[in-house]
Order: structure tokens, then sequence, then C-alpha cells
């Protein structure tokens, strides 16, 4: 049994279409994420394409492409079709790690963190991570951020998932969690989660996660110092832009 990092990639964006394609440090905005999931070393490193221009992409440095459907409705669905694929090379996969295509600062250590999470919490179907937002932080108020309220023992560092919302939750003084687009499965709850039909809540927030904790599936949180910029629309891509160019080379 083997863990395989999945990274969704389309060019449709709604916000910024061919965002995966864009330019950040010399090299496409996919590129950028695929090296970071390289260097985190805990699985093979796939892209789930749904144009063969992103392949290309991808293929010419060496990396692995699989074609998915242009026409499934989001980068889980995107990321099961890869699965049947992946593992024809592979063999039978234990975990799998859904990597937004859209994160391309992330740390490899934050993959490195959220599949242990599997491992030491039987209870578990998915796991994300999230990072606090302290008092007074904007993104407390921005619906773009997405908080989750969090079943947390004392002294631990992290939990299960209890709702996750576009409003700031819990309500009243403690631990404000921003949630990151990093999931690890286990392979038979992604193939549960992508059978599920979009929920009510799901619908409502606009949040797919909410499908499997109203299905009754446990997502375990582990909370981590930082959160990477992800890019969504043109102001996100210059920041990450900028951002990069501070780091130097």
């Amino acid at each position: 049994m083997s863990t395989a990092v999945i990274i969704p990639a389309r060019l449709a964006s709604s916000r910024l279409p061919g965002k995966v394609l864009e330019d950040i440090g010399g090299k496409p905005l996919i590129l950028n994420v695929w090296e970071r999931a390289q260097q985190a070393h805990v699985g093979e490193v796939y892209v789930a394409c749904a144009e063969e221009e992103v392949a290309s992409v991808v293929r010419g440095v060496g990396g692995r492409a699989v074609m998915t459907d242009p026409r499934l409705p989001s980068g889980t669905d995107r990321v099961w079709a890869a699965v049947h694929e992946v593992e024809k090379e592979m063999g039978p996969l234990e975990h799998i790690i859904n990597l937004q295509g859209d994160l391309p600062l992330v740390e490899p250590v934050l993959l490195q963190e959220v599949l242990p999470l599997l491992e030491k919490e039987p209870r578990a179907d998915m796991a994300t991570l999230a990072a606090s937002i302290p008092p007074g932080d904007i993104r407390r108020e921005q619906p773009q951020v997405v908080k989750i309220a969090l079943s947390m023992t004392p002294g631990e560092s992290y939990g299960r998932a209890l709702y996750f919302s576009r409003s700031l939750i819990p309500y009243g003084p403690g631990l404000c969690a921003h949630h990151m687009g990093i999931y690890a499965f286990k392979r038979a709850a992604l193939e549960r989660f992508v059978s599920l039909p979009p929920s009510p809540l799901e619908q409502r927030e606009g949040l797919e996660q909410l499908r499997a904790l109203e299905a009754g599936m446990n997502i375990f949180v582990q909370m981590v110092e930082t959160v990477p910029l992800e890019v969504n629309t043109p102001e996100d891509l210059q920041q990450v832009r900028a951002a990069l160019r501070a780091r130097g080379p």
C-alpha cells in the first residue's frame, strides 16, 4: 500500500482563467506547486489535468500527468478519476493527498504534517490543515477565508471538524481556524465521498467538505503555523509574485 499526491489542474477557472499556466518566478504556476509536492517526499506526485496543454507543461519537466474529463464538477472528482490511472502504475493506494493546484508557495512540510493524522487517528476518514487567525485580523470577516469549528482535546494540536463556514465560527473568544486546501484521504473514504450527491449545506456554503460531514464522515484537522497564499484573482497572483521576489534567489 502507498500514497500518491494528486494535484487537480484545469484552465477554466471562473475568477482567473488559465491561472495554472500563469508565470510565477519564471515557470508556470502549476510547476511551482508540483515542485513543492516533490520536495515533500510523501509519495509519487501526479497532476490531474483537464487539458492537454497543462499535461504537456508537466511532462515537459519530467512530471507525471493524467488526463481527466474536463466536464468533471470539482477538483476532488478530478483526483478520484486520476486514481484509477495512477494505480495502474503504482498498484493499490492506501492514501491520497489532494493538493490544490493554486498554492504555488505551499511549504513541503505541510504535506508531511497532514498525512500522519490518518495514521494516528483511527476515526479519521479525511485529514486537512488549518492555522489560527489572531483577534482583529481581517480574515476573520472575509467570506473567501473558510473557518472551522473544531472539537479539540486540551493540549492537542489537532481536532475533529464539526463544521466549515465562510462566516466567523465559533462565536466568542478562542481559536479561529483558517482552513487551507490540502486534504489527505483514505482511499475508501475518497471513493465514498465522490459517490455522494452534493449536500444541502455544501450547496449553501459553496464548500464541498460539508458533503462529507453531512454524510457522517470524520474530518480531522491538524493545526499548523501558516497558511500558504492561494491564487484565485489577479490581485492574488501579483501578491504571490511579490512574495516570491521578496524571498530572493
